[in-house]
């Protein structure tokens, strides 16, 4: 919660500064070359560490959630401090000591502090600033800086800012603005070279796709097919997401602090020069709106997918009603076919009952025919009919008495 800050500037003097992304394995090696090369002042904020490196020359180091800074104040009047401080005598083995850090350098800045704009106009000619991408601009209260924000051979940017009478801890806070713009804004562009890498990737995948919509409909393509290939660009889209939604989501959040320090620099622009807003405009906010259409097209492709999945099961659903469907219908016409079969059953059931029926009856009026002395064969005629309806009736009674239980279970 407490604030961590350069200390007061002096004018002249030179800054330099190197900003890094550290693993965290790398950190306790980055702590240990720092407290073996400087001599701390007092501090137990580990994110935070101050002192000298030699007479007149201090230093800050700050600890970031991806990275770290480090910052060597020079408080001299020599530009040679700021134009090519590695054949400073004092200033070669520092810088020696500041480049062995651990971590991939993000940005190297190297900053002359003058006292007014007289006084840096000098040092903005013999810096040789390229003048078609020149920036310069009043920020604060009416403090000026001039850059062209480009990386020279020896990889180092160089800004030059005028106090104009600012007194020593605003300038301080001043500068640090600006750096801070500047570093920002190149930790968010860190997500552009991925979002440059998806594209095509997506590109593919909205390609896959159109062809993927286009087969739903198409009845001649096998529902296992659409749904292996409907898979694998669900899994590429996850792979896609996965890969780079952390570095888009911290994109968003450095180009907010961007536009934080924009608006606390009070930046005033100067005629005939780009100022920093400007610069910011052309040169940086198309870069995250690069990275903010990625994110938002992985999202609509996604939703795409999921819609894309939804209709493919609706498909399979479909064809699965249809298939039960059939088979109902099937099944009728076998329950159909088998009620008729048990009809036909029925008859020739009552017709052989009846059969066995008259049998016996034969053998009785056989016998009793010796002795009362009828016509058997009439009997038996007589009887037939009456013998086929009393069977038909009791067959019927039978089936009604044993569904009708069954119904009413």
């Amino acid at each position: 919660m407490h604030l961590r800050r350069w200390p007061p500037l002096g004018v002249p003097g030179t800054i330099l500064q190197w900003v890094r992304t550290v693993a965290e394995d790398e950190r306790a090696a980055e702590a240990a070359l720092i407290e073996r090369g400087a001599t701390l002042l007092p501090g137990d904020n580990p994110r935070h560490k101050a002192g000298t490196l030699a007479d007149g020359i201090s230093f800050v180091w700050e600890g970031h959630s991806e990275g770290s800074s480090l910052a060597i104040f020079v408080s001299r009047a020599d530009t040679a401090c700021f134009h090519s401080p590695e054949q400073c005598a004092d200033l070669a083995p520092l810088i020696a000591w500041a480049e062995a850090m651990p971590g991939e350098v993000i940005r190297a800045t190297r900053i002359h502090l003058a006292a007014d704009e007289a006084c840096a106009q000098a040092v903005v000619d013999a810096t040789g600033f390229d003048p078609l991408e020149m920036v310069s601009c009043h920020v604060g209260a009416g403090s000026r800086l001039w850059s062209d924000f480009r990386v020279q051979p020896d990889g180092y940017g160089r800004l030059v800012i005028a106090a104009n009478g600012a007194e020593p801890h605003d300038f301080s806070r001043l500068v640090k603005r600006v750096q801070e713009l500047g570093n920002y804004r190149n930790m968010a562009l860190i997500g552009l070279p991925p979002a440059r890498a998806a594209w095509p990737t997506l590109n593919a995948v909205e390609a896959q796709l159109r062809e993927l919509g286009a087969q739903v409909s198409d009845p001649a393509v096998t529902d296992d097919r659409l749904l292996a290939d409907l898979s694998d660009l669900s899994l590429e889209l996850v792979s896609v997401a996965t890969s780079v939604n952390y570095r888009m989501s911290a994109t968003a959040a450095y180009a907010r602090l961007v536009e934080e320090r924009l608006d606390e620099l009070d930046v005033k622009p100067i005629a005939g020069f780009q100022s920093l807003s400007e610069f910011n405009r052309r040169r940086f906010l198309p870069a995250v709106r690069t990275c903010a259409a990625l994110t938002d097209r992985e999202r609509q492709l996604s939703l795409r997918a999921q819609q894309l999945s939804s209709l493919l099961r609706v498909r399979i659903e479909t064809r699965i009603e249809n298939q039960n469907a059939q088979l109902l219908g099937s099944m009728e016409r076998s329950v159909g076919m088998q009620l008729r079969l048990q009809e036909l059953v029925e008859g020739l059931s009552v017709v052989a009952l009846s059969y066995y029926a008259i049998s016996l009856v034969h053998y009785v009026l056989k016998g009793l025919e010796t002795r009362w002395h009828f016509d058997e064969a009439v009997v038996i005629a007589v009887l037939i009919p009456i013998t086929v309806l009393a069977v038909w009736a009791l067959v019927h009674r039978l089936k009604h008495r044993l569904l009708g239980g069954s119904d009413g279970h």
